[in-house]
């Protein structure tokens, strides 16, 4: 990716050009210290005098009124604030007439925004305060009064703090005034990016709307940087010092005030995307030029407008221009499909194998690669503008989205509905959440979901909870990035200086403890500082360095091969498989898989080839039960749910096999409730109670145990003879129902 640059031949200005600012994406407004305003028409080259300015006003900084002021839209913006040297601010019509002029500050006003809403303007000057005004231009309060001027400030993004420069420091003040001062880098604190000292001092930086580059203008300079600060490329224009820096609503348009009079012009070219075998870049504004690396065939794609967001996923291209949407399947690059948008200013995409998500400035709307609307979620609050790749994410049947007012909750819709999942009751996790992330296969029922919290701890749990509290369940610490399969549920990582896959994360909710032997480490030595992963598809991930080179790293093949076995159950050839491969941690994740499908026989071969012979005697235990439904309470049992095997048992009328659960788990008080409560096996509870304490020299200390010892008789002959009898009773229970199931076939 680079800036492709252009300026006039000689300036428009007579002077120092100080501050710009863009109404549509095609129309740029520049203030000069030559007096005048000028209007830049990108679509017919013209630029024309909107007004000459009094003589003793020598502009600072442009911001006109935001183009979204609540759920209302305008076409573009009327009136901006305009900010002096001689210490006022001026409300300036697109005509170029002045409504009103308020005095604000002592000294130059240094900076002037509006807020995301357009109910507030902030001023700060060189005086050292910084103001709060009303749209029409009415004081509402001073926020920070300081020694030294303020250069800088720029709104929170939901309008409730302010971040402005002191000296050397950066400060985060919120609006509240009982919150404190915080002196920070970032809102937790840490120092992202520092660069190398430039040749020349650094007079302007101006971020992309979608959050994902950012430009820097110097003496004679233009650089293009990634959000995480390393550069995307460098221009040397002819400029002399570029003052101020604004980017068009669309994000693919540069504008820069220079020194020397000029207005320099620049736009994004040569992105890049691939997927699997092909090449796709943005070799102009309105071309693509697609490259199969297989047969080396080129195609050329043009379009009717500028494009402003492209991706590649699934074999299918996605091109949002500014008024329409393109969708290529990669079988045939002729004949895409093109429909309207509603809203021109694209600013994310995403792609799952069934349908895609754009995010627009008015919502979220996902569509089928025929073209269709499928839904469009909606909730309280929803600030389209702010949502980005980490806080989004998209599979086959559902949408996730981190709330922006409260980082700790998860939005879960349903893709082809819009509408809330798990009864509209989001998931709320115990931090705030970095990075979400949703499995791409298996059915809507097993969907998953990996999130990223503040201490880069890495956290897998469900999204549908059928109403119980969500299992949310740490795999991964110092998770820095992540990034799922596309055709496999395997999900890798950079956890602290290693390279990490989880070939099967959901074993956590099975078998916890077998989780670290089904992962797969790879040393991260070979990657430089801070990667970030791009995509995991096939056997290919791809990441980023903290340089900006693209980098390439394998996972072997032998655990999407198992993820296909299992999911078709297939098991004698995940079996072969395994043996074939002898890998341990293919065997674990096997194990796993098995007991997950209740496929007891796998899971015993499996466990028994990585040693574990505690688990291979309890899978014999649940083998030799007497009916299905104890089969099914023990395999709850094995992955940890207790609550969910005795309902289970509790619920087929197995009262003693409930009681005999929480016997072994020493949940003495719940077997005697069963026992009380269902009038049977109190002498059970109490005799094996009475043998536990027996063992460890104790005494009854239990009221209750105390209570009901008094009138009842313990005699272990007859227990054992009721226990026989219960037993008795399963199997014939279990056998009556498999011969009337037989005959009922039969006649079918």
């Amino acid at each position: 990716m680079r800036l492709k640059t252009s300026l006039l031949k000689e300036p428009k200005h007579k002077e120092l050009v100080s501050c710009v600012g863009w109404t549509t994406a095609d129309e740029l407004y520049s203030c000069s210290e030559d007096h005048q305003i000028l209007k830049w028409n990108l679509l017919t080259n013209e630029t024309g005098l909107v007004v000459r300015l009094p003589d003793d006003m020598y502009p600072v900084d442009l911001h006109w009124f935001p183009k979204t002021v609540g759920a209302k839209k305008q076409t573009q913006p009327e009136i901006s604030a305009l900010t002096s040297t001689d210490g006022k601010f001026h409300l300036v019509s697109k005509m170029g007439r002045i409504e009103k002029s308020v005095e604000a500050h002592k000294g130059a006003v240094l900076a002037g925004r509006w807020n995301y809403d357009g109910t507030a303007l902030i001023t700060a000057g060189e005086d050292g305060q910084i103001k709060i005004w009303s749209k029409s231009g009415m004081l509402r309060s001073t926020l920070v009064s300081q020694g030294c001027p303020v250069y800088s400030v720029a709104w929170g993004p939901d309008s409730d703090r302010i971040l402005y420069t002191s000296r050397r420091q950066l400060i985060i003040k919120p609006l509240q005034p009982s919150t404190k001062v915080i002196q920070v880098w970032d809102s937790f604190g840490r120092l992202l990016h520092s660069s190398t000292s430039q040749d020349y001092p650094i007079t302007s930086l101006s971020w992309a709307p979608d959050g994902e580059v950012f430009a820097v203008g110097s003496f004679n300079t233009l650089r293009l940087c990634d959000k995480t600060g390393w550069s995307y490329a460098l221009e040397k224009p002819n400029t002399g010092s570029v003052f101020n820096l604004a980017w068009s609503a669309d994000g693919t348009q540069l504008a820069g005030a220079c020194g020397n009079g000029h207005v320099i012009f620049a736009h994004l070219v040569e992105q890049h995307w691939e997927w699997k075998n092909f090449s796709i870049t943005l070799t102009k504004r309105r071309t693509m030029q697609v490259r199969n690396v297989q047969n080396d065939a080129v195609d050329v794609l043009e379009f009717r407008d500028r494009v402003i967001k492209a991706s590649l996923a699934f074999d299918h291209l996605v091109v949002a221009t500014s008024l329409q949407c393109y969708v290529y399947n990669s079988r045939n690059w002729n004949t895409p499909l093109i429909f309207d948008l509603k809203e021109g200013t694209v600013s994310l995409m995403l792609q799952a194998e069934k349908h895609f998500l754009l995010v627009d400035g008015s919502g979220l709307y996902t569509f089928s690669y025929e073209g269709r609307l499928i839904s469009s979620p909606k909730f309280l609050g929803m600030r389209a503008d702010v949502l980005n790749a980490q806080a989004v994410s998209l599979s086959n049947d559902t949408i996730a989205i981190r709330d922006k007012s409260d980082e700790k909750v998860i939005l879960f819709f349903d893709a082809m509905t819009g509408k809330p999942l798990s009864d509209g009751k989001p998931l709320t996790h115990k931090l705030e959440v970095l990075e979400i992330a949703l499995d791409q296969c298996g059915p809507s029922t097993e969907r998953k979901i990996a999130l990223i919290d503040k201490n880069r701890d890495l956290y897998l749990t469900s999204v549908h909870h059928l109403g119980k509290e969500p299992k949310i369940c740490k795999i991964g610490s110092m998770v820095h990035s992540m990034a799922w399969n596309d055709s496999a549920n395997i999900l890798c990582g950079i956890q602290d200086i290693q390279f990490t896959v989880w070939y099967y994360p959901s074993v956590v909710f099975t078998d916890k403890e077998l989780l670290p032997r089904t992962i797969y480490l790879k040393d991260g030595s070979e990657f430089s500082h801070a990667p970030h992963i791009l995509s995991y598809v096939g056997t290919k991930v791809t990441l980023r360095q903290g340089d900006g080179s693209l980098v390439y790293s394998s996972v072997p093949l032998y655990s999407t091969l198992l993820h296909e076995y299992s999911t078709s159950a297939r098991w004698e050839d995940a079996l072969r498989l395994c043996r074939f491969a002898k890998d341990q941690s293919l065997w674990a994740c096997l194990a796993g898989m098995a007991m997950a499908n209740r496929d007891l026989n796998t899971a015993e071969m499996a466990y028994a080839a990585i040693g574990e012979l505690p688990r291979v005697q309890y899978i014999n235990f649940i083998k030799e039960q007497p009916s299905k439904e104890s089969s099914l309470a023990h395999m709850l049992m094995f992955s940890g749910h207790v609550q969910e095997a005795e309902a289970t048992l509790l619920q087929s009328g197995l009262i003693y096999q409930a009681i005999q659960v929480n016997i072994d788990l020493f949940n003495w008080n719940r077997a005697l409730e069963l026992a009380v409560k269902h009038k049977t096996h109190v002498d059970t509870v109490l005799a094996y109670r009475g043998k536990f304490l027996q063992t460890f020299g104790r005494k009854e200390t239990n009221k209750r145990f105390l209570q009901y010892s008094e009138g009842v008789e313990v005699d272990w002959e007859k227990i054992q003879a009721k226990i026989e009898m219960e037993l008795f009773k399963e199997r014939e229970k279990a056998a009556n129902t498999s011969v009337r199931g037989s005959v009922a076939s039969r006649h079918l």
